[in-house]
């Protein structure tokens, strides 16, 4: 089995790899080690990868309809796990052209690639910020997602329905994962989490938005990559059931499939914060500002079908897993 995995610098995408690589696969991860941030992190992951005998790394940009169609034709993958994109809602505001690029563009060249190729099941990443201005909850895959709130969420939404297309138009088995919040060692340097072990370690003042009066569905970065991993070894049929009369957002009469990856219990910001202090040892100086742009006030995943479908419910409470991140946080930085 070959698997290709795109994002594989990135922190999803290396958790996955090597959760792939050991199962037995043989992967290809294929990353452009953008600056986004810190290029040296993505660069260690990849030293962590190198060394295992069944990976073979590919530098290149999605973007590249070329690079990427000589990629899938070398390699000639079963199946792909597509986690690169440029991810960030904040940074949507201000560098709106680096998402159409990456996730719009690149995603229509990773459709077209899969279709030629003939791989047998594509697992793409979604977000949970497609939710956007819904308020009811916990969100479902079966409910409608017409209103993001961001260009991030947008370009999200839009790759739920070209994936669809590709599946009713080419028999293209495809599958969506929403992840909500994800975290945990080898994390993204600019996630609230991340800035705000940095920062508190560094005796500076944490930013803590909208009063902190916000919740997370906040996702440990194992439960997230065994639920991808499972997934990826499920390969979506058309639901037999659907009609246009009652149209179920989830499923199709294509091979497509949505899910979400999350802990279906939110956790408050402050008592985030809190569990992060405990785990340092120190209390954070908190500057106190207004909501931001783009932002939600609550998410919450229900992940009922992940598991009737998987066998699989994430179960890495949130103390547990921000005590791993600051432990491997203090390993990998010498603090």
């Amino acid at each position: 089995m070959t698997i290709l995995v795109t994002g594989a610098a990135g922190f999803i995408g290396y958790h996955t790899a090597r959760a792939l690589l050991d199962q037995g696969a043989d992967v290809v991860g294929f990353d452009n080690l953008n600056d986004y941030y810190d290029v040296s992190l993505k660069e260690a992951r990849l030293a962590e990868l190198a060394p295992r005998n069944r990976f073979t790394f590919v530098k290149g940009d999605l973007s590249d309809k070329n690079a990427v169609e000589t990629l899938l034709a070398k390699h000639s993958p079963d199946r792909v796990v597509h986690l690169a994109a440029q991810a960030g809602v904040r940074y949507s505001l201000t560098n709106p052209d680096e998402y159409i690029t990456s996730n719009l563009v690149g995603f229509a060249n990773i459709l077209e690639a899969c279709r030629y190729v003939g791989v047998e099941h594509l697992v793409y990443a979604s977000s949970s910020s497609v939710y956007g201005a819904n308020t009811k909850t916990p969100f479902s895959v079966h409910d409608n997602v017409d209103h993001p709130l961001s260009l991030y969420a947008a370009t999200k939404k839009s790759n739920e329905l070209m994936a669809h297309v590709y599946a009713h138009l080419y028999g293209l088995p495809v599958t969506g994962l929403r992840f909500f919040t994800v975290y945990g060692p080898w994390g993204r340097p600019d996630m609230a989490y991340f800035k705000f072990v940095n920062k508190i370690l560094a005796d500076e003042p944490i930013d803590v938005f909208n009063g902190g009066h916000h919740a997370r569905d906040f996702t440990y970065i194992d439960d997230i990559v065994e639920a991808v991993v499972r997934v990826t070894e499920r390969i979506p049929k058309p639901n037999d059931d659907w009609t246009g009369d009652r149209p179920d957002p989830g499923t199709s009469k294509a091979p497509f499939r949505l899910y979400n990856i999350g802990n279906n219990n939110p956790v408050q910001l402050m008592d985030f914060i809190a569990d992060i202090e405990k785990a340092l040892g120190r209390t954070a100086k908190k500057n106190y500002l207004p909501m931001q742009p783009g932002d939600v006030l609550e998410t919450c995943a229900d992940v009922a079908d992940l598991f009737e479908d998987v066998g699989f419910s994430p179960r890495t409470d949130i103390e547990e897993g921000i005590r791993r991140f600051v432990a491997w946080y203090r390993t990998y930085y010498g603090v």
